[in-house]
């Protein structure tokens, strides 16, 4: 029987038996099937894995880019099936629609998926929890890391970012750039603010090791941010580098320990802050950018052994001295290992073209993106492999179920109890007799405060960077009537009407919204209380403790500036 095959294979015509003898030949010297989903270590599976992919699909993975509007153009794909795009971000423009945001990732997916590489792609936000909630949609608003702060509780650390975790997920989003260890150094910082868990440096390091935990619980990869710290500043990287004048002792003690503590627990990624620290490296570089912080601080003297992801490499603080391509090749030599920016760059962009060529043409810069390359798939193979192959894709048919999450719901009207603060509890519970009028610049907490108090009148201002002439003339008015004048602050300006209060020698309260520091200009007999969301549930809470319907079981998490 074996002779007779020989027979016939002798007998096939040329073409065909050179086509045969091709075809055997080329199986014989194909590389293995890049197979994402097969177990084993996570750090060889990565190097294997990298040792199948071509240049391109190499430097593809460093990269994670952002679309615009709520519809991906067809250049994302093409990074995606061309280039082995490294992730995606969403931001608030992509998010407005839950549904529909969920059917892009699934989309986007099946595309990484369905490439000849099939390494699934990091999808990425910012939804910190209170101000910062760049998902939207259905998802919960929550009351946010300085509510964290002011109940002082771990427990509320790990499951709000759980649940927070458990939303996203849906949604088909793995990575959060979160949590936000900055601290609440300059109080009356606009870019930080509640964003912050505490001035205290060992609170923050205590409440964003638990939120990380509780990310992890929910499959969600956690990246502490913005290394190393964007405190002390009023200034925001979006516009201009900040320039922080802290000596390293400083540094280390105070802005370094959340982060100090993240590593010590393997947080698995930090996002690198463009701030610069002139008495600590000598020169204007952002940190982001400086070798000296991103590896021989970060991973050599802190032990960091994870991914390090930039911040938006288009802001200013990023390229105030560099163009984007300068700026890029920086920030992976300096030792970042993911560039994220708000846009999708060309295909033949000259950020592109030129870390294309330095690759192939410079073999230290070879190696240093292959060891990024590795990091950004071993992240994946961690936390993407245990979900399975659908697991990454979210299920558009249990979206309804799943987001908003109802227990998360429960638990965060929960922590904007334990969150509200009183600044004076003896002043409560806060009941004057006579006409309430009540001042704020939301319809939910009009409403709200309609309902704690009965019969009372409302007035509603814009809110903006300095308040209204005509806003305060027809507050005057409004007030004539009033006995009582409760009013809702947010930001300095907004004092403008408390100061009007006390002109027309009202009897005063105030609730404040996101960060307490306006109320570092309340007058003794004057109720106070900070909430530190704009959750309806947060004004709520406030309102309830101001009526002593509830405890005040929060304090302040940081010092009030005079």
């Amino acid at each position: 029987m074996v002779s007779q095959r020989k027979g016939r294979l002798a007998r096939l015509a040329p073409p065909i038996a050179l086509a045969l003898l091709a075809s055997l030949l080329i199986a014989a010297s194909s590389p293995p099937r890049r197979d994402f989903w097969v177990s084993g270590d996570s750090q060889a599976r990565a190097e294997a894995l990298l040792a199948n992919l071509d240049d391109e699909e190499v430097l593809g993975q460093l990269f994670m880019m952002a679309y615009p509007g709520d519809t991906p153009p067809d250049l994302l794909y093409s990074w995606i099936r061309e280039r082995g795009l490294g992730g995606v971000k969403i931001f608030g423009w992509n998010a407005e629609d839950s549904d529909k945001l969920a059917a892009v990732i699934a989309s986007i997916q099946k595309a990484a998926l369905g490439s000849g590489r099939g390494i699934p792609l990091l999808v990425a936000t910012d939804q910190e929890g209170g101000w910062i909630r760049h998902v939207k949609g259905k998802t919960s608003a929550t009351p946010g890391n300085m509510a964290i702060g002011a109940s002082g509780r771990p427990y509320d650390a790990w499951w709000s970012a759980y649940y927070i975790g458990r939303e996203l997920s849906a949604l088909g989003i793995n990575m959060n750039f979160a949590p936000a260890v900055d601290l609440a150094t300059r109080p009356r910082s606009t870019i930080i603010g509640p964003r912050a868990f505490s001035s205290d440096p060992a609170v923050a390091a205590s409440l964003g090791v638990a939120y990380y935990r509780g990310l992890a619980a929910a499959g969600v990869i956690a990246t502490a941010k913005h290394f190393p710290g964007h405190g002390d500043t009023d200034l925001d990287s979006h516009g201009v580098l900040p320039v922080i004048p802290l000596d390293e002792k400083t540094l280390w003690r105070r802005e370094l320990l959340p982060f100090r503590a993240l590593c010590d627990e393997g947080v698995p990624a930090i996002m690198s802050g463009h701030l610069n620290f002139p008495q600590v490296t000598k020169d204007s570089r952002p940190a982001s950018l400086s070798r000296w912080f991103m590896t021989d601080l970060l991973r050599g003297r802190m032990g960091f052994k994870g991914l390090a992801v930039t911040d938006d490499l288009l802001m200013a603080g990023a390229t105030a001295s560099a163009s984007l391509p300068q700026a890029s090749r920086q920030a992976i030599e300096a030792g970042n290992d993911l560039l994220m920016t708000s846009r999708i760059i060309g295909l033949e962009d000259p950020t592109w073209t030129s870390l294309l060529a330095a690759y192939r043409t410079q073999p230290a810069f070879k190696a240093r993106v292959r060891e990024a390359a590795a990091r950004v798939i071993k992240l994946k193979l961690d936390y993407l492999r245990p979900k399975g192959e659908a697991g990454v894709i979210p299920d558009l048919a249990k979206l309804f179920s799943e987001v908003p999450d109802a227990q998360g719901q429960a638990f965060f009207a929960g922590q904007a109890r334990r969150a509200a603060t009183a600044l004076d509890p003896g002043l409560l519970p806060w009941k004057p007799a006579g006409p309430i009028l009540v001042v704020a610049p939301y319809r939910d907490f009009l409403e709200a405060a309609s309902a704690a108090y009965p019969g009372s009148r409302s007035f509603r201002y814009q809110l903006g960077p300095e308040t209204r002439a005509d806003d305060l003339t027809a507050f005057s008015k409004a007030a004539a009537g009033a006995s009582a004048v409760l009013v809702c602050v947010q930001g300095e300006s907004t004092m403008a009407f408390v100061e009007a209060a006390r002109t027309l020698g009202k009897k005063l309260a105030i609730i404040s919204l996101l960060s307490p520091e306006p109320l570092a200009r309340r007058r003794p007999g004057e109720a106070a209380i900070a909430v530190y969301g704009l959750s309806r549930q947060c004004m709520e809470a406030g309102l309830s403790v101001l009526k002593g319907e509830d405890p005040s079981l929060g304090s302040l998490p940081l010092v009030l500036a005079p």
